[in-house]
Parts: C-alpha cells; structure tokens; sequence
C-alpha cells in the first residue's frame, strides 16, 4: 500500500467512524428528548421545575448522546470490513 492509499484509506475510516458516532448522538439525543417527553421517573417535571431548565435538559441529553455515540462508534469499529478489503 502507498503512502497516499494509506491516508487516503485512513480519511475514509475517520469519516466512517465520525459518521456513525454522529448517528449514535442523534439517537442518543432522541432517547433523552422521549424519557423527558414521557416523563419517566418524572425527569420531566424535574426539568420544567427548575430554575435553569435548558441546563438541567443538557445534562440530561448530553451524556446519552455521549453514550449512545460511542457505543454506535465502536460497534462500528468492531463490525469494520477492514479484513475483507486487503485480503490477498
């Protein structure tokens, strides 16, 4: 492999790994908005009462998507074809 195959193969692995790691925090997001929109645990209400709500909602939706994301990223990087693409 080349040098510029080799950055080339790695920029498409960043993009890969990037690309899913965003679609992990949206669903992380989402997940966060539902159990607050469900009020489960009444984290709802929690929120609503609070003196800075859009603060208290952060902290909520910021770790979930955190979560989610890396989980998605490194599923991805576990189920990654990389084998199957150099096999000789």
């Amino acid at each position: 492999m080349t040098p510029e195959a080799a950055r080339r193969d790695h920029w498409q692995m960043l993009r890969y790994l990037a690309t899913n790691a965003l679609y992990g925090a949206l669903v992380g997001a989402a997940v966060a908005g539902a159990l607050i929109w469900l009020n489960i645990g009444a984290v709802g209400i929690h929120i609503a009462r609070s003196s800075s709500p859009f603060l208290a909602a952060a902290m909520v939706v910021a770790p979930f998507a955190l979560l989610f994301g890396g989980a998605v990223a490194a599923s991805s990087i576990a189920l990654l074809p990389y084998r199957r693409k150099f096999r000789r």
